[in-house]
C-alpha cells in the first residue's frame, strides 16, 4: 500500500493560521494589486487602470523595496486575513482571495507549478501591460478591464 503524499499547506491551514513565509508564499507576484484604482464619488463603482506604484517594476511585476514599501507609499497597505473579505479590488483569482472564498489557487499559480513564469504565461502578470505613476498622466487616460477579469493567455501564447 502506497501513502499518499502530505496535502499542500494552503488545503491544511486556515488564512489565520499560516506562517509569514506561507502567507507571503501565497502571493503569485502578478502586480494586478499594485495597480492604481478608481472609484467613482456618486456610484461607487471601481475602476481598475494599468497605472502602477511606482515602487513596482513593470516588466517583472515586483516591488523594487518591498521592506520598505510603507515609508515610501503611505498607502500601501499590508493584506490580512481578516481584510480579504471586505476588498472588492482584489483581482478575481487572487490566491488570498480564492482561499478566502474556500476555493483552490488557480492551476496556474507557482505553488502548484514551481514556476514564477506561469504567472506571465497564463496572463494573470500585470508585466508588460503597465506604465509607472511615475511615467502615466491623468489616471482616467489609463483605465481597463483585464486587473478584474481571471488570466487568459496573451495570444500567440
Amino acid at each position: 500500500m502506497t501513502s499518499q503524499p502530505p496535502l499542500p499547506f494552503w488545503k491544511t491551514t486556515s488564512l489565520e493560521d499560516m506562517t509569514n513565509a506561507q502567507w507571503e508564499s501565497l502571493c503569485d507576484g502578478c502586480g494586478r494589486c499594485c495597480l492604481h484604482k478608481l472609484r467613482d464619488d456618486e456610484t461607487d463603482e471601481l475602476y481598475y487602470t494599468s497605472v502602477a506604484c511606482r515602487l513596482l517594476d513593470v516588466k517583472t511585476c515586483q516591488c523594487t523595496d518591498y521592506p520598505k514599501r510603507h515609508r515610501k507609499v503611505q498607502d500601501c497597505i499590508t493584506l490580512t486575513p481578516a481584510m480579504i473579505p471586505e476588498l472588492d479590488w482584489l483581482p478575481p483569482d487572487c490566491a488570498y482571495k480564492r482561499l478566502s472564498d474556500g476555493d483552490d489557487l488557480p492551476s496556474w499559480h507557482p505553488l502548484i507549478t514551481g514556476n514564477q513564469q506561469t504567472v506571465i504565461t497564463s496572463g494573470a502578470s500585470a508585466a508588460g501591460r503597465c506604465i509607472s505613476e511615475r511615467r502615466a498622466g491623468a489616471l482616467e487616460d489609463y483605465v481597463v478591464d483585464w486587473p478584474a477579469e481571471h488570466a487568459t493567455p496573451p495570444e500567440g501564447n
